[in-house]
């Protein structure tokens, strides 16, 4: 059984209540992401509030709005966004990204998207939401993210690798460029199994790199411990 709640070194995640709980996609999207600059920050699809909490920790001066379908999601993030420093600075909507009328437009759109479309799904409806691709398509958050984005935003997901490649054709379609990918390796000598992607309107060069969570089991790559440094309790 999964924790009820996860400590980090500024704030702590308590999940009973969400279908998806904190996992490495999360942390890698919300360690990784571009903020740099960023004066307003979107969290779509935010479960416990993870990322949202990461990015507010990484930018004292920007304020950061999340959006979460599930109440029960939505409500769990409300209360770690309250026990959080950051309570002043970060709001949680309740409602589709589809629907959502933004107080403002965001330079940064972050996102860890549903992604299976051919799979069984599960029998617990929440997960459903969080993984399956029934209530907010590739093609759907590309649309919403266009209609929210600041000229010179971003917009920054992960996905396995084989959906980054169709999600990308997608973007392409919809006038979205990746000018950053990161592939992240589980173990050294391994395919990469996800990939951290950066788009914007605007097509330059892509920069690419690679990142390995771990030696072997339990032992962490220092490109990974580098990363989530300020975060994980372990270092």
């Amino acid at each position: 059984m999964s924790n009820s709640f996860f400590k980090f070194k500024q704030f702590t995640i308590h999940q009973e209540r969400c279908a998806m709980k904190v996992g490495t996609d999360g942390v890698l999207l919300g360690a990784w992401a571009c903020l740099e600059g960023a004066r307003t920050i979107l969290d779509v699809g935010c479960g416990s509030g993870l990322i949202a909490l990461m990015a507010a920790q990484r930018t004292p001066e920007a304020i950061v709005h999340a959006v979460e379908i599930d109440r029960n999601a939505r409500e769990q993030a409300v209360e770690n966004v309250a026990g959080s420093p950051w309570r002043d600075r970060v709001s949680i909507f309740e409602g589709a990204v589809q629907q959502f009328q933004p107080p403002c437009p965001y330079d940064v759109i972050l996102c860890n998207p549903p992604f299976f479309t051919r799979s069984t799904p599960s029998p617990r409806p929440g997960k459903n939401i969080a993984r399956h691709c029934e209530t907010l398509t590739h093609e759907e958050l590309l649309v919403a993210a266009g209609r929210m984005i600041t000229e010179g935003g971003t917009l920054q997901v992960i996905l396995p690798v084989a959906e980054a490649e169709r999600f990308t054709r997608h973007a392409a379609a919809s006038r979205w460029h990746v000018n950053k990918i990161a592939l992240v390796l589980p173990n050294p000598g391994k395919n990469p199994k996800r990939a951290l992607l950066l788009l914007a309107r605007e097509e330059t060069t892509v920069e690419r790199e690679t990142l390995i969570i771990e030696i072997d089991r339990h032992h962490y790559h220092e490109s990974y411990r580098e990363l989530t440094r300020d975060f994980y309790l372990h270092d």
